[in-house]
């Protein structure tokens, strides 16, 4: 019997990891079978989807209201579950706790599935509570950041760093660095700027439309500056509609899934944080990380949630520091956000010496491999069960938790 595998996404970044997980997997064992929640990537990597996940992936209270479509895949998800000639031998939940961490109780505890968690949840800068349930029901945990290894094994995780996968999915470093540009071009000629508003819906409307007053600002000071803003297949529609006439002029240029070719072309890039930071590192592309939130809910709620004094990930990385300005939260006025990009661009020497910064540190992440190393930890549970049910009589499967899901 070919094996089965269960893949739960539920992001874009999600949906492309666990894509290049699959093709990792069928390298291992090419009659691997793979069924799975999730998007675009992972159906063209081979996946059998139960359901769309991705295109409407939101956070904050957009997010929350996204339990009730989650509540409606889990018992979708059981029905495959249930039926023996369906059922998985490893369940693989990739990133975002809040959606995967009921099916990993659902894999775990109601079938006993192993359960393999790639791309580990960033417990370590908030909701750590919720580690109690990482140890419960995920049998490995393969984290893409080398100090989350030691994070997770010293509260009792089984876990290991495997790689960052965006790795997987670019041109080698000596390539990366070829594509760009050998430094500011102005002003011998005008400058260019990324806009990256979100792969999310809720994100860019979110940020969108703020930045594009920081683009107004900066085009005053640069009259010929152009921008490029790169999109995913669920922001896409989204960004050129609140982009409108701006989107459809000379000087801003949107293209769908066009991250590595846009942004190695760009001085200076404004993103809003999470994976899009480390990507555009990766290309080491000076940046300003931004990210649109309401104060109330930021001071009532998200403060007293996030543990780490920095957010922008680069800035974790190097150590909870400045390396790149941050605007986290950002609320208020839009006017340091365009005051800093356009002092960047006034002083190249600034973007030279935060280029030369981002390529040091990213030389801790550049290996590629993560994605073969997480399928290989993927066979090895699948086969740590054969060996187990081999040995040991079957026994008759717990009762479905009642609990809610994890919020």
């Amino acid at each position: 019997m070919p094996r089965r595998v269960f893949i739960t996404a539920a992001e874009a970044s999600g949906d492309q990891h666990a894509a290049e997980l699959i093709r990792h997997l069928r390298q291992l064992d090419p009659a691997i079978q793979v069924e799975g929640l999730g998007g675009a990537k992972m159906a063209a990597a081979g996946a059998t989807l139960l359901e769309e996940t991705v295109g409407r992936a939101a956070m904050g209270w957009r997010g929350a209201l996204r339990a009730v479509e989650a509540s409606r895949w889990l018992k979708r998800t059981a029905e495959r579950y249930r039926d023996p000639a369906t059922r998985p031998d490893l369940h693989v939940c990739v990133d975002s706790s809040a959606v995967n961490l009921p099916f990993a109780r659902l894999a775990k505890q109601k079938f006993g599935v192993p359960v393999l968690y790639y791309v580990a949840p960033q417990l370590w800068a908030s909701r750590e509570g919720r580690i109690k349930k990482v140890r419960q029901y995920v049998d490995h945990l393969a984290c893409i950041f080398p100090f989350e290894q030691e994070y997770f094994r010293s509260r009792g995780v089984k876990a290991t760093f495997v790689g960052h996968p965006l790795f997987d999915q670019l041109p080698p470093a000596a390539d990366r660095a070829r594509a760009r540009p050998p430094g500011p071009r102005f002003p011998d000629a005008p400058p260019v700027v990324g806009i990256i508003p979100g792969s999310r819906r809720g994100e860019v409307r979110a940020n969108l439309p703020h930045l594009m007053e920081v683009m107004d600002r900066v085009r005053r000071q640069f009259p010929q500056v152009s921008f490029l803003v790169p999109t995913t297949a669920a922001s896409d529609a989204l960004v050129r509609q609140t982009l409108g006439p701006a989107g459809a002029n000379g000087s801003v240029t949107v293209q769908q899934d066009g991250f590595n070719d846009l942004v190695p072309r760009c001085d200076l890039v404004i993103t809003k944080s999470g994976t899009s930071t480390v990507h555009v590192a990766a290309w080491n592309v000076p940046m300003i990380v931004v990210y649109r939130v309401n104060p109330l809910l930021w001071h009532g709620v998200a403060r007293w949630l996030v543990k780490t004094r920095k957010i922008a990930m680069v800035n974790i990385l190097a150590g909870q520091t400045d390396l790149v300005p941050e605007f986290i939260p950002w609320y208020g006025s839009n006017q340091p956000v365009a005051d800093c990009a356009i002092d960047l661009l006034k002083h190249p020497e600034k973007l030279a010496e935060q280029r030369a910064k981002l390529t040091k540190l990213m030389r801790l992440l550049d290996r590629p491999g993560a994605s073969m190393n997480a399928a290989k930890l993927a066979v090895e549970l699948m086969e740590e069960r054969q060996r187990t049910d081999s040995a040991s009589p079957p026994t008759p499967p717990l009762a479905l938790p009642s609990a809610p899901p994890v919020t």
